[in-house]
């Protein structure tokens, strides 16, 4: 058996401003495959205790300073930091960093390598760039949210996911990996653009292009994947638990109608025709309703007709699932997540671990190169640093 090689991303160092969501999980992802990710905090309100933990839970594997960005102290540590870090993940809103006189183009003179990775929900350059949003904005006029949600009722966003994690932080990653592929042949950094609306979009080519196709040409709710079909939908069983059914392809269909013991059903070119998908699918609705979800697991265990449990957090903790990371490098795995990271966050409270830090760095001590004061770190030397 091969020695495993050390996390793929350890010995990154990564500056990430406090934000929400997408920002976070961005910065998640990079600390999970072994980077380290120092988060910058705003100092906190005079009533607030510093050591309460911020609202951000995506926290696993970081540490965090206090700086105040908004005085000269503070954006003096902030681009002494900079110098020697590979990447900034800037969550604000457009103008908000040229504002406190921190452009990439000033943050990179001092540091060519440095990756600036900038999450925005609606583009920079489009009509909504001065506007606030959120997920379900960004899905709402990137026209994916149109195209959710049941044929009779409105359209329904899938909580914030789309916008926030797959289209922003996720592929802000994406991007951020690429930007640092591309520097082992420049020697150079960049900026990374990642607008949320144009994240989401992306996600949604192939509802885009199949529009134009029989398989999604129908208005939202009746077509294939959307809740039209009734062989790829969710239903109600007796104990008002849910199973999901999948099943597309032939082979599939033919074994959940057997599997449900409606054999009139098993007919091919009978399925294909839409006038008797009403039918169908009140047959299939009424015969959920006559056995539990734990019935149905039984009947359906081991069988090859797409058809699973809908199984909710809470019974998935108290069984005690195994969450790991979303990709499994086998020479150079991340880092292991134990039992209690998987479903517990105590968040982290900013100033946490973030000297810590600093010192791994750059050696920088308290006392000697940083002071803490109320407002925030600041340095204590500049020309010792």
């Amino acid at each position: 058996m091969s020695d495993l090689r050390k996390p793929p991303l350890e010995g990154l160092r990564v500056v990430e401003l406090a934000g929400l969501a997408p920002a976070p999980f961005a910065g998640l992802l990079l600390a999970d495959y072994g980077a380290s990710v120092l988060r910058i905090d705003r100092p906190p309100p005079i009533d607030k205790i510093p050591t309460d933990p911020t609202t951000d839970r995506l926290t696993r594997h970081k540490s965090s300073i206090v700086v105040n960005l908004k005085s000269t102290d503070g954006r003096a540590l902030f681009e002494t930091i900079l110098a020697g870090v590979d990447v900034l993940l800037d969550p604000f809103r457009p103008g908000v960093l040229e504002s406190l006189t921190l452009s990439p183009d000033r943050l990179q003179q001092r540091n060519p390598r440095l990756i600036i990775a900038r999450l925005t929900g609606f583009r920079r350059d489009g009509p909504y760039a001065e506007m606030a949003g959120h997920d379900i904005n960004y899905l709402a006029v990137s026209g994916i949210l149109n195209q959710l949600g049941r044929a009779e009722g409105l359209p329904y966003p899938p909580a914030n996911i789309l916008a926030d994690f797959a289209g922003g932080g996720l592929l802000c990653a994406l991007g951020i990996l690429l930007a640092l592929f591309e520097r082992t042949a420049s020697g150079k950094g960049q900026v990374v653009e990642n607008s949320m609306i144009d994240g989401v979009s992306y996600l949604g080519s192939m509802m885009r292009y199949a529009r134009k196709t029989p398989f999604w040409d129908r208005p939202r709710g009746q077509n294939l994947l959307d809740g039209g079909c009734p062989w790829y939908d969710v239903y109600a069983c007796k104990d008002g638990a849910y199973m999901a059914v999948g099943a597309l392809e032939p082979h599939f269909f033919r074994r959940l109608v057997q599997s449900l013991e409606l054999h009139e059903m098993d007919n091919l070119t009978l399925r294909e025709d839409r006038a008797r998908w009403p039918t169908m699918r009140e047959k299939f609705r009424l015969r959920f309703l006559e056995r539990t979800r734990q019935e149905w697991e039984k009947i359906f265990d081991g069988a090859d007709a797409c058809c699973t449990p809908v199984l909710d957090l809470q019974e998935l903790e108290k069984n005690e699932y195994e969450q790991r990371l979303p990709v499994t490098l086998q020479a150079s795995p991340g880092l292991v997540l134990n039992g209690k990271e998987s479903w517990i966050s105590p968040g982290l409270a900013p100033g946490t671990g973030g000297l810590d830090t600093l010192h791994q760095w750059y050696g920088w001590k308290i006392g000697k190169d940083l002071q803490v004061t109320r407002d925030g770190l600041i340095i204590v030397n500049m020309a010792k640093l």
